[in-house]
């Protein structure tokens, strides 16, 4: 007996499938949030999805747009993973300007700064009283 392609699978399956969460309980999550879309829409995490729909994933600062290429209800490895979808060039685009940008503005912070002793933070509130 052949096995029959498979036509439709739960949204949430898929993510975990795809590698964008470690687990499924962990893209529930994230639908439930509001954290991912179908087809500009909110969706839920029993959800069918086929090939060709839309997805836009939140994921912490980033936003991926996606088309869905292939249906899978398992976890493979990671090139297999990057197989079942496309991202779109503006969404990449996006996401590489936004990578940048963190990176600049985490150089900009002073680390080479020592943490203030306790003595020069009591120095620092009594000061602070003084000028109130």
């Amino acid at each position: 007996m052949a096995k029959q392609p498979v036509t439709e699978v739960r949204l949430d399956s898929w993510l975990w499938a795809a590698r964008f969460f470690k687990t499924r309980q962990e893209s529930v999550k994230a639908i439930n949030g509001g954290h991912v879309e179908v087809n500009g829409s909110r969706a839920k995490p029993a959800r069918l999805i086929r090939t060709g729909e839309k997805l836009c994933i939140r994921k912490g600062p980033y936003t991926y747009e996606l088309t869905i290429e292939k249906l899978s209800q398992r976890r493979g490895t990671a090139s297999v993973a990057q197989s079942l979808y496309t991202e779109s060039e503006s969404s990449k685009m996006t996401r590489d300007r936004l990578k940048r940008d963190l990176k600049t503005r985490a150089s900009l912070i002073l680390y080479d700064q020592k943490k203030p002793s306790n003595r020069e933070r009591r120095i620092a509130r009594l000061r602070k009283r003084e000028q109130e």
